[in-house]
């Protein structure tokens, strides 16, 4: 690990940011250029102290997921992604297969999405980054760890999430999920991440198991889905997907369905709801 190089790495980086390229307000009054270390380490969803000394030099060894946290707070292309990794001591990850280092074209594009629901999610389900309003519609899932971070894996395993779900459509959520990740099963046979996520649904969840071997497959596009929220209410949802060229990362957007009185909600929603988004952060 070297530790000068990261450091100073981190700071050029941080110092070539504005708020605006973070999706931030930019302030009254601001004594250096660049991002502020707190601002950075809210992005990157670590604490302020941590990240201030790795930048110091004097820090531990960052885990890779920290490194991919940090690498997506301050926007860095592939090829400074990778040189974050060396500098770390940590091999990049490949690139031919999907990661977690989102590309800074579409965390510009989540940015600019501040009225409605988006997040970025690999093609095994994993969920990357949330915008503010994703956060507060659905939960803070982004900032998990591990298998907890993987929405097909909660769906199956842990059945606080399918509160926020009208229990009629739990069963078409289901094989839509099941269907999806066979086309991806398929697509990367072979690949360690893709067949330990199988073998272990296959362990934990009957259910799963049981539609795994009807063998239905269909990649999930647009779509449609009623999110039932603890202070607003049913949210009725039009959900569209654009896909990205580069390791197979999916950015959906969820935006209210014409007629129907989710818009409003989200309004107030934007209000309350990111309010206390920031509370907790």
């Amino acid at each position: 690990m070297d530790r000068g190089g990261l450091a100073e790495f981190l700071r050029r980086r941080r110092d070539r940011l504005s708020p605006a390229d973070v999706g931030l307000p930019s302030g009254v009054r601001r004594r250096t250029p660049g991002l502020r270390r707190d601002e950075v380490a809210l992005q990157a969803g670590m604490s302020v102290d941590y990240y201030t000394r790795l930048e110091q030099a004097r820090g531990p060894h960052p885990s890779v997921p920290l490194l991919a946290a940090i690498a997506r707070a301050l926007r860095l292309t592939d090829d400074e992604r990778d040189h974050l990794f060396h500098l770390a001591g940590q091999a990049p990850p490949a690139r031919h297969h999907p990661g977690l280092h989102v590309s800074p074209g579409l965390l510009h594009v989540l940015d600019r999405l501040s009225d409605a629901p988006a997040f970025v999610v690999s093609d095994l389900g994993e969920v990357l980054v949330q915008n503010a309003m994703s956060a507060a519609v659905t939960g803070d899932t982004a900032s998990r760890t591990g298998l907890h971070r993987n929405f097909i894996w909660r769906w199956f395993t842990d059945s606080a999430v399918r509160d926020r779900y009208p229990r009629e459509d739990w069963d078409r959520h289901s094989r839509s999920h099941v269907a999806d990740l066979r086309a991806t099963a398929t697509r990367r046979r072979g690949d360690d991440d893709v067949e330990s996520l199988v073998r272990r649904l296959l362990s934990a969840s009957p259910e799963f198991a049981a539609l795994w071997s009807e063998h239905e497959v269909a990649v999930r596009r647009a779509d449609a889905k009623l999110v039932i929220h603890p202070e607003v209410g049913v949210l009725d949802f039009l959900c569209e997907t654009l896909v990205s060229g580069v390791g197979d990362q999916i950015l959906v957007v969820l935006y209210p369905r014409p007629g129907t009185d989710a818009r409003e909600k989200l309004d107030l929603l934007r209000v309350i709801g990111t309010q206390t988004l920031t509370a907790s952060h």
